[in-house]
């Protein structure tokens, strides 16, 4: 019994880790995790720098000139400049086009050939019209010929019949004959009216051919090309069009809007304008209100209303975006007030710091902080007596923190 129990004492004495193990054991769960907290503080680092670096998007807007007529709108819109004419110039005939003279951007005078069509039936018809007229004619000649020599035979028929040498019945027939040729003459006279008709209509027809400008005007589509046909009317199908060019008389241009039937009060005719292009943002340009349309939309519950301006100008365009703005009466009040302010800018602009009025500009993607001193409200803009100059970009919308000299990135 005494020999399992010595056995069992030594399998547990070689159990036993050596010290040299040990040792290296809890130096490498050292180093494990002074490895993982190197990384973790690597990722954070990483972080911050990458928060750090990213720039803020802020969104800016210009200041106004303090004198800016806009300032004092009544009521603002935005719409297109319209033609009052504009014309796609369409044949009368269905025909092939042979040729084109319109080109985008060139301008035509009234009565200017734009295009021609091929009128080869047109000119066969009215040369079949003028053989048919030439040939009734002649033949007309001939009847009056016969009806001297019938009036002749009659003449004699009743001086025989007079006599009692020829009979009543040849003196009736003498009488026919002559009637009858001048009824043949009279119908060949009407034929000859007839062919001169067709003549006038086969010289419409090749007319028709060539197709003119009905006014003067720019052309700002070309819509058909050689070997094409055309038709007054559509025919289905991609394969006839319907017009030949568009033609817009530049001297027609004007503004036409969409007003909310809310505020349509506030517009009225001979009312001053300041229309201002989507593509020329820093041009105003004065205009009147020519017209309200005398209906609504009832989808859009808007009322149109047309504006001309005062003088037209090459950079206006038809189909151009534009912006107007309604002007009131303008009091010596106001005027007063913008003599006295420098600038306008938008109410969001404007921060309190530490009790001041602040705004921060954008110069060279960098923050510029400006204190400032403010005037009277005009609706969402705000006066400026001091701090700001028309033209500067201000920070109007974006992170609340912003400091000066802070890298920005503006918001398009």
């Amino acid at each position: 019994m005494g020999t399992p129990t010595r056995l069992a004492a030594h399998d547990l004495a070689t159990l036993k880790i050596e010290e040299p193990l040990r040792a290296a054991g809890k130096a490498g769960r050292r180093l494990g995790l002074s490895a993982a907290g190197l990384g973790a503080v690597v990722v954070i680092g990483g972080l911050v720098v990458a928060l750090r670096s990213q720039q803020p998007q802020v969104e800016v807007a210009p200041a106004r000139p303090a004198g800016d007529p806009r300032a004092s709108a009544l009521l603002n819109a935005s719409g297109y400049v319209t033609p009052r004419r504009r014309s796609t110039i369409a044949a009368k005939i269905t025909g092939r086009v042979t040729a084109v003279y319109a080109e985008e951007g060139i301008r035509v005078n009234a009565g200017q050939i734009l295009a021609r069509l091929d009128g080869s039936d047109a000119r066969v018809r009215l040369v079949a019209a003028k053989a048919e007229r030439d040939a009734t004619a002649a033949s007309i000649k001939d009847l009056e010929v016969n009806l001297a020599n019938a009036e002749r035979e009659l003449q004699r028929a009743k001086d025989l019949q007079a006599a009692g040498i020829q009979t009543v019945q040849a003196l009736d027939q003498a009488r026919t004959t002559v009637e009858s040729l001048r009824a043949r003459i009279a119908l060949a006279r009407a034929q000859v009216r007839a062919a001169e008709a067709r003549i006038t209509v086969a010289e419409q027809d090749v007319e028709n051919a060539t197709i003119r400008a009905p006014f003067g005007g720019l052309v700002v589509s070309k819509d058909a090309q050689v070997g094409e046909m055309v038709s007054p009317i559509s025919a289905g199908g991609g394969f006839t069009r319907t017009g030949i060019a568009t033609v817009v008389d530049m001297n027609s241009l004007e503004v036409e809007v969409d007003v909310n039937e809310s505020y349509i009060s506030r517009a009225r005719p001979g009312q001053k304008v300041i229309a201002t292009l989507d593509a020329y943002p820093d041009w105003q340009i004065p205009a009147k209100v020519r017209t309200i349309i005398p209906t609504a939309d009832r989808q859009k519950a808007t009322v149109k209303v047309r504006i001309a301006f005062d003088k037209l100008d090459p950079r206006i365009l038809p189909d151009m975006g534009v912006k107007v703005a309604f002007l009131s009466e303008e009091d010596p009040g106001s005027r007063n007030r913008a003599n006295k302010a420098r600038a306008l800018i938008p109410r969001g602009a404007v921060r309190e710091e530490n009790g001041k009025q602040v705004v921060f500009l954008v110069r060279e993607a960098k923050l510029e902080r400006r204190a400032v001193s403010l005037g009277a409200e005009r609706g969402s803009d705000v006066e400026v007596i001091a701090g700001v100059s028309p033209g500067d970009k201000l920070v109007v919308r974006g992170p609340q923190m912003l400091r000066e000299g802070q890298a920005v990135e503006i918001k398009q």
